[in-house]
């Protein structure tokens, strides 16, 4: 990693350290100080913490697991029901309660509680506890977002993707749960990942085990590799201090999962498939503060007053198989599709009618076309391992957009035909940082105007090309990040290496977000710094490198 004072030659600012371990750890204190009562040996205990999510400007979903009985872990099936409250206030000390409730917390939900609270103020910053007779969860801040009509002078959200366990430590969350100035954290999948223990990243790479160790198949393998995740500190800090708004992508399931299997799904062998998907909803929804539609998918919108739109994307649930090979004939096929009728016609929908200064879509894969042809040939191999695609001269990302192009192409004719500008993309997945332009024939750009940009996040600990390759990072990847800008014209910036978050700044002239990139994802105590910002002006739908980045 070069020298966090570097610049460019330009002057603009590129990496620089902003906050340290302990002082993320100091931030937290006061809001963890429940814990410890949560412990009890006996008694009901709130072990995962508590969480909150989906807010609105009248409410929030609030979420917390209570174990009523030591016998009754996540997964047994075992504890009887019992009462749990939950309370809402304007501050602390609970003196200045505004909203109560009681839920019955039973095996049948593997004893997860959720309380979809109404009658709050917008955009107004409360705090929430559980409680079962005398014993309290920890103390958690949420925030509603503002009112449908405000005209809000700010959105600023955190933006994550990709934390497989086994793979490092989830500081990321740590150092956003340290920030007091987000409104929100948007998870835009593979919040857990499917695998058995040494399968990825293997045995030799694995910094902590997860349970349970064997590959997550039935609805109790799913409710404990949950449960699993949410015993991390740094995750429960995270949830504790901001609303999360979450989104799923295959690794909540299976690898390339697609709506009637997987590619890491052997029917028969793993049992069907219908009843692992059913299985893997069935712990996601009990488990994450998510608010489930009646189709028992996560593709939903939620408005930050006349500022933003957030329309949130289901790309597992209804796409088509996955193509075996890049050929033109299969990906351009109209019949195929990555979103389903139905969900497409929502989206578009949805941007063609929204009044908001900016249409952000959370698309858990990217949406921008992106050709690897000229990678060196030695780089082609741990690429086409990292994407999922063909090792022999590979064109294109099957299991992304670029799979599915007539969806692609109607959507983004669409943004262009009716004149919708503002649209930003948020997107994880694929282990690597990007800032796009998004146009709707890459052949043609910049002769034709991009329609749309693109943010595309690093993971928080998922392996990336530095950690395939077993290099330090920056030693190889820049070869094939020039190679690829070279092909693409319309990526403007992408790096193959970092671990990291984003923060996505947004106000009426520009939405920008800021790069950041932990110091070590193998070291618990890891530091943070930003490694990039770009930003779009609104009514401009190109990206430009910012000077630096907002208040970090």
């Amino acid at each position: 990693m070069s020298d966090p004072a570097a610049t460019s030659a330009s002057g603009h600012l590129r990496r620089r350290t902003v906050v340290a371990a302990t002082a993320a750890s100091a931030a937290l204190l006061p809001l963890v100080g429940g814990l410890s009562s949560a412990h009890a040996a006996e008694g009901p205990a709130f072990l995962h913490g508590v969480a909150s999510g989906d807010p609105l400007p009248d409410g929030v979903l609030l979420w917390t697991r209570v174990t009523p009985s030591p016998e009754a872990v996540p997964g047994s099936g075992k504890g009887g029901p019992v009462t749990v409250t939950s309370e809402v206030a304007e501050d602390e000390a609970f003196s200045k309660v505004v909203a109560q409730g009681k839920s019955e917390a039973t095996a049948a939900a593997d004893h997860t509680v959720k309380a979809d609270v109404r009658g709050l103020r917008p955009e107004t910053a409360y705090f929430f506890r559980f409680g079962v007779g005398e014993v309290h969860s920890p103390v958690a801040r949420t925030r509603t977002t503002p009112a449908e009509e405000a005209d809000a002078d700010n959105l600023r959200v955190g933006v994550v993707s990709c934390s497989h366990y086994e793979a490092g430590y989830f500081a990321p969350y740590r150092h956003l749960a340290a920030r007091g100035d987000l409104h929100a954290v948007i998870h835009l999948g593979d919040y857990i990942y499917e695998y058995g223990t040494s399968e990825y990243p293997l045995e030799g790479d694995v910094v902590r085990k997860v349970q349970p160790e064997h590959e997550i198949t039935t609805l109790a393998d799913y409710r404990i590799r949950h449960a699993h995740h949410k015993l991390d500190t740094d995750l429960q800090a995270m949830h504790a201090a901001h609303p999360v708004i979450a989104m799923w992508d295959d690794h909540e399931f299976a690898n390339d999962t697609w709506s009637g299997g997987a590619g890491n799904h052997t029917p028969g062998g793993e049992g069907e498939w219908a009843d692992r998907v059913r299985a893997a909803k069935q712990a996601y929804f009990e488990w994450m503060p998510v608010r489930p539609s009646t189709e028992g998918t996560t593709y939903r919108r939620l408005k930050f007053g006349r500022l933003a739109d957030l329309h949130l994307l289901d790309l597992r649930s209804f796409r088509d198989e996955q193509a075996k090979f890049a050929d033109g004939d299969v990906i351009d096929d109209p019949d195929r599709t990555i979103t389903g009728r139905k969900q497409l016609d929502w989206l578009k929908s949805g941007l063609s009618a929204s009044s908001a200064r900016w249409r952000m879509v959370g698309t858990s894969v990217m949406i921008s076309p992106v050709a690897f042809g000229s990678v060196p040939a030695h780089l082609l191999g741990p690429l086409a391992e990292l994407l999922g695609i063909p090792k022999e001269g590979l064109a294109l990302n099957v299991d992304q957009w670029d799979g599915y192009t007539d969806d692609r192409r109607e959507l983004l004719t669409h943004l262009r035909d009716q004149r919708i500008d503002n649209t930003v993309f948020l997107t994880g997945d694929i282990h690597m940082a990007f800032a796009n332009d998004v146009p709707v024939k890459a052949a043609t750009y910049p002769d034709d105007a991009p329609v749309a940009t693109e943010f595309v996040v690093a993971s928080v600990t998922s392996d990336n090309l530095d950690d395939i390759l077993k290099v330090e990072p920056d030693t190889l990847s820049s070869v094939a990040e020039a190679a690829v800008k070279v092909t693409n014209r319309h990526v403007r910036w992408l790096d193959m290496d970092s671990h990291g978050f984003g923060v996505l700044d947004v106000n009426s002239e520009r939405a920008q977000m800021d790069y950041f990139i932990v110091s070590d994802k193998a070291d618990p105590a890891a530091t943070t710094e930003v490694r990039r910002s770009y930003r779009t002006l609104s009514g401009s739908q190109r990206l430009e490198e910012a000077d630096g980045p907002l208040n970090a």
